[in-house]
């Protein structure tokens, strides 16, 4: 339907219209109840990931330091590391972003991990700090699982539900608005200032979701990628980087995944589910030459002739069949480059190159996902952190300015929560179930969260009487 035509339709044809309309509100009215307190954490919680992972790391990473002539040996920058925790060991090396940054070392502790950045230079250590218990852990944890279980547990499934809602509230939501009536498109595209009360609301919600609406859809898909179902059990699943690639290797009942801290993702999201390699001592192919010691100074030696250059992560064996892992990756905010992935598993008895996979290896999606979730956590650049910030106040916006028109629409002086009516002898219910039919195939958890308010909805809400009262 064309802007400004409605009036002029038949009345049979205004009416279904309408009828559609209110369907859509009503449609609109439910999943914000759900997906709004979800909106605001996500935007609140993304600010915070987004200050302690590009602007201000909370390691030390981005530090200042003088730029001395030469930098010290690895080996003896993992000694002065070491002083202050003798009784350490050297689980993860990340070299500088640059000559004025410090490097990187994680000392392994019964009583809990520690983070060191050194001055490479002098062998200071300008920070120690735990390697728990950041912001960034506490924000990446609400942010992603509530703290209540991730990976397909009951917070995941929650915020899952969450965003497959998000996906019918934009789309409701760009039906409700688009122009119609005789309403033009700067209603639409722009925010009317001069107008008070609701109707300010009303333009600020409108304007503001419209401009927001496609990059809130890619946020949308990008972060239910990651989600326990839909991604975990289906796109991730199906887009796993296969360890079959790996000829003649023996393999671990490890996953890369167990190589991320926590909720936080370090390990590119087309590896997460593949297979480790493990440490045979006879298998894999050429890498550091024989004889050499299979230790953290030649190991980064070696990583450098391999075209690891700038910040890169070097892993070391976790147990006695454990790999030395080098790495290079967006996800670890190494790289702005998210095309330039590599990671690299090298035997710790022999020092040949196990596993070697970089960008040009992921499938399709991981590709995709390569990029967008560099996108959606804001590792490309200055230009990308002001992107998502101003983005996140957005949504906070958009989702104020909602629950504020809501309150200002609703019956006064009642509980009543001002759902919408639903329009009686809806037509065309059939083709709207198949349309739920599919997208229950498509994204599981948003289908089946909808048929099952749906049946709520015509067999309950919308038939006892109490229940029905209190809605309307």
């Amino acid at each position: 339907m064309t802007v400004g035509t409605l009036d002029s339709a038949p009345p049979k044809d205004r009416a279904i219209a309408q009828k559609f309309y209110f369907a859509a509100w009503r449609w609109h009215f439910y999943a914000g109840l759900y997906v709004v307190p979800f909106l605001i954490m996500l935007a609140v919680t993304g600010l915070i990931i987004l200050w302690f992972t590009t602007v201000a790391p909370e390691y030390g990473d981005r530090i200042a330091i003088p730029v001395g002539e030469k930098a010290l040996s690895i080996t003896d920058q993992a000694k002065a590391a070491l002083q202050t925790y003798p009784e350490g060991s050297i689980g993860k090396y990340v070299a500088p972003y640059g000559p004025a940054n410090p490097a990187l070392f994680q000392v392994n502790l019964e009583g809990g991990n520690r983070m060191i950045a050194l001055d490479p230079y002098t062998g200071k250590v300008v920070q120690d700090r735990a390697q728990d218990g950041t912001w960034n852990e506490f924000a990446t944890s609400i942010h992603g699982e509530l703290m209540i279980g991730g990976n397909g547990g009951f917070g995941d499934l929650l915020i899952e539900i969450a965003a497959s809602l998000g996906i019918i509230l934009l789309v409701t939501g760009l039906y409700l608005w688009w122009p119609r009536n005789r309403q033009s498109w700067r209603d639409v595209l722009v925010i009317n200032l001069a107008a008070r009360g609701r109707a300010f609301w009303k333009s600020l919600h409108v304007t503001t979701g419209f401009w927001m609406s496609i990059i809130l859809l890619f946020f949308l898909i990008s972060g239910l990628s990651w989600a326990g179902v839909w991604g975990g059990k289906f796109v991730q699943a199906w887009s796993t980087f296969p360890a079959a690639k790996w000829d003649n290797v023996p393999l671990s009942d490890k996953t890369h995944a167990e190589m991320n801290h926590g909720a936080e993702k370090d390990v590119p999201w087309a590896l997460e589910q593949t297979p480790m390699p493990m440490s045979d001592g006879s298998s894999g192919a050429a890498g550091l030459p024989e004889g050499l010691p299979i230790v953290l100074q030649n190991i980064v030696s070696y990583a450098r002739t391999i075209g690891f250059d700038g910040r890169f992560q070097v892993n070391a064996p976790a147990d006695a069949t454990g790999v030395w892992t080098l790495s290079r990756d967006s996800m670890s905010y190494d790289s702005l480059d998210p095309t330039s992935d590599k990671t690299v598993h090298i035997d710790q008895y022999t020092g040949r190159v196990l596993a070697t996979v970089d960008y040009a290896d992921y499938s399709v999606p991981g590709k995709a996902m390569a990029v967008g979730i560099a996108l959606h956590e804001g590792q490309l650049g200055w230009w990308n952190i002001a992107l998502n910030a101003f983005f996140c106040f957005a949504i906070i916006a958009i989702a104020v300015s909602g629950v504020v028109m809501w309150w200002k629409r609703r019956p006064g002086g009642s509980f009543r929560l001002g759902a919408p009516p639903l329009p009686d002898a809806m037509p065309m219910w059939k083709g709207a179930v198949v349309i739920m039919l599919a997208l229950s195939f498509i994204f599981p958890v948003a289908g089946i969260t909808l048929l099952a308010v749906l049946a709520l909805d015509v067999i309950l809400l919308s038939n006892v009487p109490r229940l029905k009262a209190a809605l309307n």
